[in-house]
């Protein structure tokens, strides 16, 4: 498979489940509980829920009943998503349940989510733009709120490379790309979000929440580099000739598991 023969994006959200569940700070888990406390059934509102990576992580690790309302715009993803928590059940035993909602999420109000005890995300925020993000934290104010797996940008491959600078760079600008008059966020997204909320006085802890991929997460590591090193390429196509030898290397030493990749995220809980 080439730089450009990028797996299909729910394959690609498959493969990057466990390096997600492993990466996500758990230790911001106990806050949630807290406030959770006392509120049942717990209500969680899943935003850009995708195959339901953060719905099987997050539901097993709440005590109590819960019921979980999973949103996205697209309804295959949905279907998967719902059909994946088959079987799944609370911390403590207690049953799960599960709902979708199909529609664009940046469109959510205060009101769509009242029901909400606790309201969810993972990997969404750097597709967002700043006035998306406004709208989403405005929607879920009075709630805490947990998103996580937000890019920072920052990587790190073992064995280094000179070219790697340059691939993060160009990578990193493509993130923050103007789509259909959309700006997205990309790096920039996590403190974004963070402003938001505090401007509303609402005060959010951070937690790293890193992918840490080693041999045994050769899969995965091949395909993050393959999209990682297109989208700097589509950004910058005078990188395209001065990195295929580049590509060749890191794709063999990925096969041979001789590539470690550090991929730098961060958590944000916001109080409510």
């Amino acid at each position: 498979m080439t730089v450009q023969e990028t797996m299909p994006f729910a394959d690609w959200l498959r493969l990057r489940e466990p390096a997600d569940a492993a990466a996500r700070a758990e230790d911001l888990l106990d806050a949630v509980r807290a406030r959770l406390a006392g509120d049942r059934p717990t209500v969680v509102h899943d935003l850009g829920s995708g195959t339901g990576s953060m719905s099987r992580w997050l539901a097993a690790r709440l005590p109590g009943p819960q019921h979980w309302i999973l949103h996205d715009r697209d309804a295959d993803l949905l279907a998967r998503a719902a059909e994946g928590m088959t079987g799944v059940t609370a911390a403590d035993g207690a049953p799960v349940t599960v709902s979708t909602r199909c529609g664009d999420l940046t469109r959510l109000t205060a009101a769509d989510l009242a029901d909400g005890s606790l309201v969810t995300a993972s990997a969404l925020l750097d597709m967002l733009t700043a006035e998306e993000v406004d709208r989403v934290v405005a929607a879920c104010v009075g709630r805490p709120t947990l998103f996580a797996v937000s890019v920072t940008g920052r990587v790190r491959l073992t064995p280094a490379d000179p070219l790697d600078e340059a691939v993060q760079d160009a990578f990193n600008d493509h993130q923050r790309r103007t789509v259909d008059g959309r700006r997205l966020l990309g790096p920039d997204a996590a403190a974004v979000t963070a402003a938001a909320f505090a401007r509303r006085g609402v005060q959010v802890r951070e937690r790293p929440s890193p992918w840490r991929l080693g041999p045994e997460h050769a899969d995965l590591a091949a395909e993050w580099f393959r999209g990682w090193l297109g989208a700097a390429r589509a950004q910058r196509p005078d990188l395209t000739g001065p990195t295929l030898a580049y590509a060749e290397r890191r794709l063999a030493d990925a096969a041979a598991g001789r590539l470690t990749v550090l991929v730098e995220h961060l958590d944000l809980l916001a109080d409510g």
